[in-house]
C-alpha cells in the first residue's frame, strides 16, 4: 500500500512523457491518446505503475465542462437552419452502432455489454463509465473507443485526400492561457464542474460526472456569464489523468489480447466510416450542405478531433461542432435506456 502513490506517480509521469510525444508527433486527441498508449506499453512490459484513479472524480467534470463550452448562443440559433442534418443523425448513429456491435459481438465473442458500449459512437470517458456500471470489460470498451478515434482520423484524412482532393491548410489550435480568465470565470466553471454532478445525480441523469458538468457549462456559455473554456494546461492535465488512468487498466493484459482487439477496433471503424457515408450522402440529396462538410458531421471521431480537422480543411466548424455535440447527447442520454431495453434480445 505505502508504495500505491509511487506507482501513480510513475504511471503519471510516462503518461506526460508520453502526451508530449504524441503532441510533437501531430497525433489526434495527443494528451489522452498519447498517454493511454505510453501507459498501455508500460502496463505490457510490467513495470510497476499503478491507475491514479482517486483522480477520476476531479478530471472527469474538468472534460465535461470543456466539451460544454463549446456551446454558444450562436451555434443554437443556427439549429433550425440544419434541421435536415439533426434528422438523419439518429439513423446515422443506429446504423454506425448496429455494425459496430455485430464485428464486437459475433466476431470479437464480447459480452453483450462490453459489445454494445463499444459500438456506441459516443464519447470514450462516457461510454467506459456506463459500460462499467453495467458489468462491461473497461479495459476492452476503452481500446475500442481509443481506437476508434485514432483510425477516424487516419481514414477520414486518406478519404478527404483521395476521394475528395481535400487537402489541410493550417491546424490552429486555440490555447487558453490561465490568466485569460478572470476570478469570476474560474469561479463559474469550477461551479459547473462541482454542481454539474450533483444537478445530473439529483434528477438521474446518466454519466453525471460529464453531462452535468457538460450541460451547466453549455447554459452558462450560451448565457455570457463565460465566454472561454477551462484553461488549456488544466485541460491538457486531466486528459493525460484519463489516458493514465485507462491504460493501467491494461495490467495483466497479455500483448495477443490488446492486438486482437485492435483488429476488431479496425474492422468497426470501417463499417462505421461507411455508415458515416452514406449518411453524408442521403444529406447532401436533401440539404446544400458540401460532402467533406457533410462526413465530417456524421463521421464517428470525437468532438475535438473533427472540430479542429475541420477547421484544418476550411469548412464550417460550428456545423460540424453542433453535430457532434448533439450525437454524444443523443448517445449519454438515450444508450444506457436502450440497452436496458434491449438486454434480453442481445444475451444469448
Amino acid at each position: 500500500m505505502p508504495q500505491l502513490p509511487l506507482r501513480a506517480g510513475f504511471a503519471l509521469l510516462i503518461g506526460a512523457l508520453s502526451g508530449v510525444a504524441a503532441f510533437t508527433l501531430g497525433m489526434p486527441l495527443p494528451w489522452m491518446l498519447g498517454s493511454m498508449l505510453g501507459v498501455t506499453i508500460a502496463a505490457l512490459m510490467h513495470l510497476p505503475i499503478a491507475g491514479p484513479d482517486r483522480l477520476r472524480p476531479i478530471v472527469i467534470p474538468v472534460i465535461g465542462v470543456m466539451l460544454g463550452s463549446a456551446i454558444t448562443a450562436e451555434t443554437l440559433q443556427q439549429l433550425g437552419q440544419w434541421s435536415a442534418t439533426l434528422l438523419i443523425l439518429p439513423l446515422a448513429l443506429m446504423s454506425s452502432a448496429a455494425v459496430s456491435y455485430v464485428v464486437y459481438r459475433r466476431l470479437g465473442g464480447y459480452d453483450a455489454a462490453t459489445a454494445y458500449f463499444s459500438a456506441m459512437p459516443g464519447g470514450l470517458n462516457e461510454m467506459l463509465l456506463m459500460g462499467a456500471a453495467q458489468g462491461g470489460n473497461e479495459r476492452r470498451i476503452a481500446l475500442a473507443h481509443a481506437a476508434r478515434v485514432l483510425m477516424v482520423i487516419f481514414f477520414v484524412a486518406l478519404f478527404f485526400g483521395a476521394f475528395l482532393g481535400v487537402r489541410s491548410n493550417t491546424s490552429a489550435v486555440t490555447w487558453t492561457a490561465l490568466n485569460a480568465l478572470t476570478v469570476v470565470d474560474y469561479l463559474i466553471l469550477a461551479a459547473c464542474a462541482v454542481a454539474g454532478v450533483s444537478f445530473a445525480r439529483l434528477i438521474r441523469l446518466p454519466a453525471a460526472p460529464i453531462f452535468g458538468p457538460l450541460i451547466l457549462s453549455g447554459a452558462a456559455h450560451v448565457l455570457g456569464w463565460v465566454t472561454l473554456p477551462p484553461p488549456s494546461l488544466v485541460v491538457i492535465a486531466a486528459q493525460i489523468v484519463v489516458g493514465t488512468i485507462i491504460g493501467a487498466r491494461f495490467i495483466g493484459a497479455t500483448l495477443s489480447e490488446v492486438g486482437r482487439d485492435l483488429l476488431l477496433g479496425a474492422a468497426a471503424t470501417l463499417l462505421m466510416l461507411i455508415a458515416a457515408l452514406v449518411s453524408a450522402y442521403l444529406l447532401i440529396q436533401v440539404a446544400d450542405v458540401p460532402m467533406a462538410q457533410a462526413f465530417l458531421a456524421y463521421a464517428p471521431g470525437g468532438l475535438t478531433e473533427m472540430s479542429l480537422l475541420t477547421l484544418a480543411i476550411n469548412q464550417d466548424v460550428a456545423f460540424v461542432s453542433v453535430t457532434h455535440i448533439v450525437r454524444i447527447t443523443l448517445v449519454i442520454a438515450a444508450a444506457p435506456a436502450l440497452f436496458g431495453l434491449l438486454r434480453r434480445y442481445l444475451d444469448p
